[in-house]
């Protein structure tokens, strides 16, 4: 059994970083290296490009600080999380006319 985190800790990663800004598509996806991040965690990536032309896509890797998260901050993410779905909840019942 593994022991809850009662703190926060940090630790580097090497990293995967992939940017498309093209006329389909325009996103950023970081790639941790043998690490998974859990509820609560957040990460750093140290060094990645701000500016990526017009139609261009690119690779390159990096350094990433991920950050774990304590057992409080893993309940806040869960709760938190599951507030903001059910805000998108919208049922709606009409009888047929």
């Amino acid at each position: 059994m593994i022991a809850p985190r009662l703190l926060r800790s940090s630790f580097e990663v090497p990293c995967t970083i992939e940017i498309e800004h093209t006329a389909r598509s325009l996103h950023a996806h970081v790639h941790l290296d043998g690490v998974e991040i859990e509820p609560g965690d957040s990460v750093t990536v140290h060094d990645a490009p701000t500016d990526v032309p017009f139609g261009g896509t690119t690779v390159f890797r990096s350094t990433a600080t991920v950050t774990r998260g304590s057992v409080f901050d893993a309940l806040w993410a869960r709760f938190t999380g599951y507030r903001d779905v059910t805000e998108l909840y919208e049922v709606g019942f009409e009888g047929k006319s």
